[in-house]
């Protein structure tokens, strides 16, 4: 399948307080219930059960004569019966539906999004793990912007906006289902052109956006080499030892001698993917405020 057809996954609005953010993150069911405005129905007591107990209770109370003891029974049914409709799980579920619909536009599910949206939001997704989990963004290297807070909030304004244009697309398609007369087809086209040019716009932002990840991961494969070399060149008498205990003198191991001037192109390598990291996230930053 192609990578860019798997479909987007649950993205909640980044500035929700956390306790908030991680029920909904762990209810997708419960989101998508709150999305259709379904609360789960209480559940009442146990027929097979109900009729049971009453029964017992019932010869309970006509095996005695005392009020006191009758009383008793009334409290211990209320009690039983109360136990019985008593549905923990049901009361929690209950719980994060309601949660979730007060929050209801503070997250987005991948059925908010027609295929199109659904494709962009998950690149852009991707894009924005790429990044995040880099080694060059854990280690602090690229501070160009701060990429835990702005990214997230990237990734969320793109997604909203894609979910307008899915529900406008929608609209538009449910209001004219079919290609309009010739005649009158020019009265459409505003219409149909607004829509695309909103979407080449948010397509350019996730093209900037990957063309970030992109800077960043090759930036990533130097930093590795980079490190290596530094770990190999704090062992270069070992392998100078080696040569000198295991081959001829006239013989020389090809590189050893130029490994200084290798490792300072390295390094020079290694700072020119970080500049272009930065700078793609200079453009960034510049395609997201136009």
């Amino acid at each position: 399948m192609d990578p860019r057809r798997r479909p987007p996954h649950l993205l909640i609005d980044p500035a929700l307080p956390a306790p908030i953010s991680s029920v909904l993150r762990a209810s997708p069911q419960a989101l998508r219930a709150a999305r259709l405005g379904q609360v789960p129905h209480r559940r009442g007591p146990d027929p097979v059960k109900l009729v049971a107990i009453t029964g017992l209770l019932l010869l309970m109370a006509g095996l005695s004569a005392t009020g006191g003891f009758i009383a008793a029974l009334v409290l211990i049914s209320f009690s039983v019966l109360r136990g019985l409709s008593d549905d923990p799980e049901g009361r929690r579920e209950r719980r994060r539906v309601r949660l979730a619909m007060e929050h209801r536009d503070r997250f987005i599910l991948p059925e908010d999004l027609d295929r199109d949206c659904g494709d962009l939001l998950r690149r852009t997704q991707d894009a924005t793990e790429t990044v995040l989990d880099s080694e060059i963004n854990r280690a602090r290297l690229l501070d160009t912007i701060d990429n835990a807070v702005t990214l997230p909030d990237q990734t969320w304004q793109i997604a909203r906006k894609l979910v307008r244009l899915s529900d406008m697309k929608a609209e538009h398609h449910r209001l004219v289902p079919g290609a309009p007369p010739p005649e009158v087809a020019e009265a459409f086209t505003p219409y149909v052109k607004a829509l695309e040019t909103a979407e080449i716009s948010l397509a350019g932002r996730v093209r900037a956006l990957e063309e970030y990840a992109r800077q960043v991961r090759r930036a990533d494969g130097v930093y590795r080499a980079y490190r290596q070399l530094q770990v190999l060149a704090e062992r270069t008498p070992r392998y100078e030892a080696l040569v000198a205990e295991t081959a001829e003198d006239a013989l020389t191991l090809p590189g050893l001698e130029h490994l200084t001037e290798q490792a300072r192109q390295v390094r020079k390598l290694f700072h020119e993917s970080i500049g272009e990291a930065r700078d793609a996230a200079r453009h960034l930053l510049t395609a997201t405020d136009s």
